[in-house]
């Protein structure tokens, strides 16, 4: 045991003015849909969805306008009824382009034929992977992983459990807290069906200590159920991490550069799982997500968002920002991504936008004292400023020697600082250049062997 810790490392850090505690309270809002929705095609990890919708082709809610790109991608499906204006190539909201369908809204929300399943208790675990997989359901936490591929595992792999982030360890963020306030008893089901699709007979919700009303309606929900339980958990950053929420809920410790699935678990968002149980119940797939808009906005709170619909549209439901904002931000802000505009999409990942003022502006950098703080708050066991020191040095082997590979990216680091080292960003920068050449040099190997 770590103390009062569930994971060795982490830290707690403190959110200021519109915090979990003031937005923890507002219920959630269905926001109406706008005059138009840009949809990416690009919404999840691996293959980009393929427009399977052109200019004017009339298109109802619910109606699947991209087609998964490979076994490792998503559908995509129109949230609004309408007309298609274009497909074409957007700015991604994080940097970068991708295609997007772009439809106009008619304001009519004309649904697809939905067809729920009648009776998935008897279904098999392919066939309500399929319904997942058609739904074009991803991790909601952030990551946008597809979950049928999750809920599909390797052969020879056995899973024995099936975890639930319910942590939202992030500040700021509550849309997770809402939802299993407000949705606790459909988030149970939905368990119960993905338990079905894995064929576990064992599964754990993780909800921190500082959302007592969430637990007490999860418990409540699963009361009576076998094989689900809630694990309250200590308040720690990043608990939310696969490895940590794994570790936290089951003591198995994944191993270095493995995965959940290598101890025999599964780990899924909250959110991944309310949207499986309207997947298979309702029969509708992913077009809206719950997101919090908070920090430095005039109203802050916890909204039912189309997926399309833009950042500024949720600005403007929250009577837009204070005067001191000065950067805002798409998920937390400790993993969380600047926006360099608010004219982008909301997307299956948007799990908040937070408007923040100069303290999220990178600091003037002083020189390492060596105190060791973002040593004891790595969660993953690193040495954060000696692989600052390697990386700034352009010594890369070096660095993945030293396990720059296996750093999360949460930030634990650079907040516990007191020189303020940009030791998340130098670790970051590391596996990039790593993995860029580890793909030039796998590709100038192929290119040898077909000579």
């Amino acid at each position: 045991m770590f103390g009062m810790k569930m994971f060795p490392g982490g830290t707690h850090p403190h959110e200021g003015v519109n915090g979990k505690a003031v937005n923890g309270v507002n219920a959630i809002v269905d926001l109406p849909a706008p005059a138009r929705v840009v949809i990416p095609l690009q919404q999840h990890i691996g293959a980009p969805a393929k427009a399977i919708v052109k200019k004017g082709d009339a298109v109802l809610m619910g109606q699947k306008i991209g087609e998964a790109g490979g076994f490792v991608s998503a559908p995509v499906h129109a949230s609004v009824s309408g007309k298609v204006v274009g497909v074409e190539e957007i700015d991604a909201p994080t940097g970068g382009k991708v295609q997007a369908v772009i439809i106009e809204n008619d304001f009519q929300d004309t649904w697809v034929e939905l067809h729920p399943a009648q009776h998935p208790e008897t279904m098999s675990a392919k066939a309500l992977q399929d319904v997942i997989r058609e739904a074009g359901i991803v991790g909601m936490g952030g990551a946008g992983f597809p979950t049928s591929v999750k809920l599909t595992p390797a052969e020879g792999k056995t899973i024995e459990k099936l975890v639930i982030n319910g942590a939202e360890c992030e500040p700021y963020l509550t849309a997770d807290h809402r939802l299993m306030l407000e949705k606790s008893a459909q988030i149970i089901d939905g368990l119960r069906l993905m338990m079905l699709a894995l064929d576990v007979k064992e599964a754990i919700i993780g909800v921190e200590k500082n959302k007592p009303d969430a637990i007490q309606a999860l418990q409540a929900a699963c009361a009576g159920v076998d094989g689900i339980t809630v694990k309250a958990l200590p308040v720690m950053y990043p608990q939310g991490g696969e490895k940590q929420l794994v570790y936290a809920c089951t003591r198995r410790k994944v191993p270095t550069g493995g995965l959940p699935l290598d101890v025999g678990c599964v780990v899924c968002n909250v959110g991944t799982v309310y949207a499986v149980q309207q997947a298979i119940r309702e029969g509708k797939p992913l077009i809206q997500r719950v997101t919090t808009v908070g920090g430095l906005v005039n109203n802050p709170g916890n909204f039912l968002v189309r997926i399309g619909c833009s950042v500024q549209n949720l600005i403007e439901a929250c009577g837009g920002l204070k005067s001191d904002a000065q950067m805002l931000i798409s998920g937390g802000p400790m993993m969380g991504a600047a926006l360099y505009s608010a004219d982008v999409p909301v997307t299956k990942t948007t799990s908040g936008i937070l408007a923040l003022g100069k303290e999220a502006i990178d600091p003037e950098e002083n020189p390492c004292i060596n105190c060791g703080r973002c040593v004891s708050t790595c969660p993953m066991q690193l040495v954060p400023t000696k692989l600052d020191l390697l990386v700034r040095n352009g010594q890369f082997e070096e660095a993945e020697k030293c396990g720059v590979l296996n750093c999360m990216e949460c930030g634990a680091c650079t907040f516990a600082c007191p020189a303020k080292r940009l030791l998340t960003q130098s670790c970051r920068h590391g596996k990039r250049v790593i993995n860029m050449r580890r793909k030039q040099e796998a590709a100038k190997k192929a290119a040898e062997a077909q000579k």
